[in-house]
């Protein structure tokens, strides 16, 4: 089934159930008035919401219009949000880029974050900032939503907790980030909110595209209308969903509605760096890994980072070309203090 959350005057929106070609939905709230509220009791809840996703497909289902436009992030806020790296190859062209050493360990253990989680971003909400030189970027990523998961999990008990996919523009501020990193604390202020696909599903509706622990699915990134990535999210993936679930839960339980992301999609090429789409390559999912190719073929990086009007488009299609998630579509504004 397909899950969106519709703004409203409340924080956390209202939840409905979304057709699967995305244009119809129906209120769930005498089920559960939020997303976190069905994942507090998702065994009970799931079967109730599924029973209303094929009333949708047979008609039977009182609906109105889906628009992607009134959706927030399926949970406008979450418990936590932690963003793994798990495609190896964009770490490593990222950290050439700062000129950062590349730990061994890097290919044995994944690199996970803690991000804000209080106020991720509407799918077509603007990126805003103050300022074009923080360096503004998208990172086209692949996240998932779990149920409780123990301390100390194995494989298996963190695959099966996994209940739905989306996807994500985890935004950077890739001019910010030397100087915190430096300070040896981790992210804060170069990771702005960050943003949602309007729609989550559970992974059967994917098919055999889901593995249980990746997406076997291009990731289709537009910048201002032009093809700029078309990564395959099965693919170079050094950590699978099951890993780093693992990861997080090594020390801690997760709690239900915990966000659990792959890190900026990357495909590498005949071994080595990827290629723009129109040299033949996957494009890319953030400006920063052709901004380090650049730097590495030609001695300096020749393509900008977003500025105030840019536009970024990320999206997953089917087997068939019918859109998975709906679209995130957001263009950078200038931040003005109210």
């Amino acid at each position: 089934m397909k899950l969106a959350t519709l703004k409203d005057a409340t924080r956390d929106g209202r939840l409905v159930v979304v057709s699967k070609d995305l244009s119809r939905c129906s209120e769930v709230h005498h089920i559960a008035r939020t997303l976190q509220a069905a994942l507090d009791d998702w065994a009970h809840i799931a079967p109730r919401l599924a029973a209303v996703a094929e009333g949708l497909e047979t008609g039977a289902q009182p609906s109105m219009r889906f628009h992607e436009h009134d959706a927030a992030s399926p949970l406008p806020r979450a418990y936590q949000w932690a963003d793994g790296s798990a495609y190896v190859n964009h770490v490593e062209l990222v950290r050439r880029a700062r000129k950062a050493e590349m730990p061994d360990t890097f290919w044995t253990e994944p690199l996970m974050y803690q991000g804000g989680s209080d106020s991720f971003l509407g799918p077509r909400d603007p990126i805003l900032a103050a300022d074009i030189s923080y360096g503004i970027d998208m990172e086209a990523e692949i996240a998932v939503i779990v149920d409780d998961v123990p301390m100390g999990a194995a494989i298996d008990e963190a695959r099966s907790a996994i209940r739905l996919l989306m996807l994500v523009n985890d935004i950077s501020l890739r001019g910010l980030i030397p100087s915190e990193l430096a300070k040896g604390f981790g992210f804060f202020q170069s990771k702005p909110s960050s943003t949602f696909s309007p729609v989550a599903v559970t992974p059967d509706e994917v098919g055999d595209a889901w593995d249980g622990g990746k997406l076997h699915l291009p990731l289709i990134v537009d910048l201002n209308g032009k093809p700029f990535g078309r990564a395959n999210a099965g693919i170079d993936m050094t950590f699978n969903f099951g890993e780093l679930i693992v990861h997080a839960a090594k020390t801690r339980p997760l709690s239900a509605g915990t966000i659990i992301g792959s890190g900026t999609v990357s495909n590498k090429l005949d071994g080595g760096p990827g290629k723009p789409i129109s040299q033949g390559g996957a494009g890319y999912s953030c400006i920063a890994e052709i901004r380090m190719i650049e730097t590495i073929e030609t001695g300096a990086a020749a393509t900008p980072f977003m500025r105030f009007g840019d536009t970024v488009r990320i999206e997953m299609k089917d087997a068939d070309g019918h859109s998975i998630f709906g679209a995130i579509e957001q263009t950078v504004a200038k931040y003005e203090k109210q």
